[in-house]
């Protein structure tokens, strides 16, 4: 054992001959350099998939529609089973944040090259100037046509398509005789000027063009002033239902009930308003709500409860978008020629295209308030014609 011991320490030490110098020590290898994970701001990279921003109030006044809207987008996603196609919601109304400017800017720092929205037409001018440097084009839920152009695309409901559509149903039922009630603002003064230029190519006639504050009793007043140009065969009521309900009353009281009434697509979005007496037989034309009937079904087993009407536009944004990521490559810029595609697009509110101006051309139809609910009288067409 004390042998075996002395064996053990020998092999510990070194023995240096004498004369002779120690050879030098054998440096200890370094460990190779190893590179510490990258860690970026925002969100993560998604080689995969094409990075699309949402841009919808998701707090303050319209926090309700613009939540339903990104709703609806999520709905559209798993409805068609994608894996090409990422959205990422912005806040528009988070005053803290920017607003819309400063969600833009957010999401273009973060790799979106498609923005859906904004909702207002103040968050669209906000935000288009920014997405245009950046050559993002975006898809807005607005209906004011004047930020439409450079890049902006509106998918919103517009006025003058709906004003032309029922004025030509109209005249189809031998109406060529009309009167207006159009309320003071842009609003008014665009359905105006529609209402006119329809009348004008249908080759009818408008007997008197009546205007009104948003005051108590002013479109009261103002179905007063009309009812002395009668007789006419339809008079348009450019506003929601609870005007146009009021007006209704004043004018067939004073006209007859022969006179019909004309809407506006306005009130497509309004719940109830078949509802109200005045408006029975009044005629409207809008988006057909066949296939949204069957979405508010869908949305409210997912996220219980009802929908609100603009977000559709939401939904079919997604399906535009999908449509077209097929040919669009992650990491590349959207392919925006693509939007002007003369065959349209397909979705919950019929067919659409855009126009050169960037407005979404729609395929409208004409619903009749009849025994309390709406009755379509004319069906939308399908598609665009060559």
């Amino acid at each position: 054992m004390v042998i075996a011991a002395a064996g053990l320490l020998a092999a510990c030490q070194t023995i240096v001959p004498r004369g002779a110098e120690p050879a030098p020590a054998r440096p200890a290898a370094r460990p190779a350099p190893t590179t510490a994970p990258q860690v970026e701001a925002g969100l993560p990279r998604d080689a995969d998939r094409s990075r699309v921003a949402l841009l919808v109030p998701l707090s303050g006044g319209n926090a309700g529609v613009g939540q339903s809207i990104a709703n609806a987008t999520m709905l559209a996603l798993l409805d068609t089973q994608t894996r090409s196609v990422r959205i990422t919601n912005y806040d528009t109304a988070a005053v803290a944040a920017g607003g819309a400017a400063g969600a833009a800017r957010r999401a273009i720092a973060e790799g979106a090259q498609l923005i859906l929205g904004p909702l207002l037409a103040e968050d669209v001018r906000a935000v288009a100037p920014i997405a245009k440097a950046a050559g993002v084009p975006v898809i807005s839920f607005s209906n004011d046509t004047g930020v439409a152009g450079g890049g902006t695309y509106l998918m919103g409901y517009v006025p003058s398509q709906s004003i032309e559509r029922v004025v030509d149903y109209a005249r189809s039922r031998g109406v060529d005789t009309f009167a207006g009630l159009v309320p003071n603002g842009l609003y008014g003064e665009r359905a105006s000027t529609a209402f006119l230029r329809a009348v004008e190519g249908a080759g009818g006639q408008v007997v008197s063009l009546q205007t009104y504050g948003r005051t108590t009793g002013a479109v009261s007043a103002a179905a007063q002033r009309l009812i002395a140009k009668a007789p006419y065969g339809a008079v348009l009521v450019a506003d929601g239902g609870a005007i146009a309900a009021t007006a209704a009353g004043v004018v067939k009281r004073g006209t007859g009930a022969g006179t019909h009434l004309l809407g506006t697509e306005l009130w497509n979005s309004e719940n109830g308003i078949a509802a109200r007496p005045a408006l029975a037989g009044a005629w409207f034309a809008s988006v057909s709500n066949t296939l949204y009937r069957q979405y508010v079904t869908k949305y409210r087993a997912r996220f219980g409860a009802a929908p609100y009407r603009l977000s559709s536009l939401g939904y079919d944004s997604v399906l535009l978008t999908v449509r077209i990521a097929r040919d669009w490559k992650p990491g590349s810029p959207f392919p925006e020629a693509r939007l002007r595609d003369a065959d349209g697009f397909a979705g919950l509110d019929g067919a659409f295209r855009f126009n050169r101006d960037g407005v979404a051309e729609r395929a409208l139809e004409v619903q009749e308030i009849r025994g309390g609910a709406t009755v379509t009288v004319s069906p939308a067409p399908t598609g665009f014609g060559k």
